[in-house]
């Protein structure tokens, strides 16, 4: 760890670090604007923004780090952009045509004229998934950092302004999107220094059939996992009070947040150096314990300390309505230590192609947590919605993580052999 990959990592971390300070600051001051039943209507926009840019870009943009050659990850990387518009458009045709009616679902009437904001959300999202993997495949992590610290510390700002301002409903969606709008113009001005080699139409289209693989199998799997991952917010909040979803979100962001900043950090260089190593045959194994085991035992005293600690700590930092907090850290922590685990690891069956195969495992994930929150709905319990989404979702990350080291474990077998 002391090597390329923890300069790497720290790159990436770092800048995450930073625009995550600028935007945790920012909540001392968000959450004595806005209310917990605020952030439950911001939660709910976001959930649909999450599942919608995976259909927006069906994963194409994991494809350039596995690409063969320059002229293919660039010849990806187009085809994803033009898949993103090209969607994006049309959910803004969508979206226009439902609200301009008055015939929005019912899962989408309390978001209001907010619900023109998912189609550019779900635009600039995709746009900046697309990039921030081109620029990893370059190793460009300072640019990926920048972008980061951008999208959130513009993003608090904005929300900052609109809610002094009066804005309180539409304040959280408008700020997010304008602040994933300003790191999109970030990564589109460094582009020219990527040196890209053209491409046309036939070089995309060639480049999409070789790796179809990711929207069939990584685009539905990721579909299946962000989709079940916001059911609490998709399906149960229609059960339960805005306020006490707001307060399961505040919880869920300082809970999952770190976890996926650390996490993704991590995963995005272990992708790209794991790929590197697979093409020229040569083994994995020792690099991934040896990244795995001190960040693991870190997480676990972390998550100890968050059991005692994360009440009063919520309190005492945005004040007494957000008590109640606590409650949802502990019941969350299960999820996201074994969670922490998988988020670094998930690369594995892109490298290995057996996406296929992982499919089955997040199937099961998706029925264990419908099955969980339907239960919670039954016994009109939201905390306890929570603590069984959050077991069953660990049970089978857990499964999970067992088939990923047997992945590798034949991997490194046939190198012997």
């Amino acid at each position: 760890m002391r090597g390329g990959l923890a300069r790497e990592a720290a790159t990436l971390m770092g800048g995450n670090m930073l625009a995550q300070a600028l935007a945790v600051g920012a909540y001392f001051i968000l959450t004595r604007i806005y209310t917990p039943d605020d952030y439950g209507l911001f939660n709910i926009f976001y959930s649909y923004i999450e599942v919608l840019v995976i259909a927006s870009t069906c994963k194409y943009e994991l494809a350039t780090v596995v690409a063969d050659n320059e002229r293919e990850a660039a010849a990806v990387t187009r085809f994803a952009l033009r898949l993103n518009t090209t969607v994006s458009a049309v959910l803004l045709a969508v979206a226009a045509g439902l609200w301009a009616t008055g015939q929005l679902p019912t899962h989408f009437r309390s978001l209001g004229w907010m619900v023109m904001l998912i189609p550019p959300m779900v635009f600039f999202c995709g746009t900046s998934r697309i990039y921030s993997f081109l620029y990893n495949r370059f190793h460009r992590y300072r640019a990926i950092a920048l972008s980061d610290n951008v999208a959130a510390g513009g993003g608090a700002l904005l929300k900052v302004v609109l809610g002094l301002a009066g804005w309180l409903q539409s304040g959280l969606p408008i700020g997010t999107t304008l602040g994933q709008a300003a790191a999109n113009i970030n990564y589109r001005l460094g582009l020219h220094r990527l040196g890209l080699p053209a491409t046309t139409r036939a070089d995309e289209q060639s480049a999409a059939r070789r790796h179809r693989n990711f929207p069939l199998f990584v685009a539905s799997k990721e579909f299946i996992s962000t989709f079940s991952s916001n059911l609490p917010f998709i399906w149960a909040a229609q059960y339960f009070g805005s306020a006490e979803v707001g307060l399961f979100g505040l919880a869920l962001t300082f809970t999952m947040q770190p976890v996926n900043i650390v996490g993704s950090a991590i995963e995005r260089v272990l992708y790209a150096r794991t790929a590197e190593a697979v093409r020229e045959r040569r083994p994995v194994g020792h690099t991934l314990i040896h990244a795995l085991l001190p960040l693991t035992v870190a997480a676990l005293a972390v998550c100890v300390a968050a059991w005692f600690v994360a009440e009063p700590v919520f309190v005492f930092c945005f004040g007494s309505r957000w008590a109640g907090c606590g409650d949802f850290v502990r019941a969350l922590l299960p999820w996201a230590i074994v969670g922490f685990v998988v988020s670094i690891t998930l690369y594995l069956p892109n490298v290995f192609g057996s996406q296929r195969t992982e499919i089955h495992f997040f199937v099961v994930l998706l029925a264990v947590r419908a099955t969980a929150v339907y239960i919670g709905i039954r016994t009109a319990s939201f905390l306890l919605t929570i603590r069984i989404f959050a077991w069953v979702s660990a049970a089978v990350y857990a499964a999970l993580l067992i088939w990923y080291a047997t992945q590798i474990i034949r991997y490194e077998r046939n190198l012997k052999a």
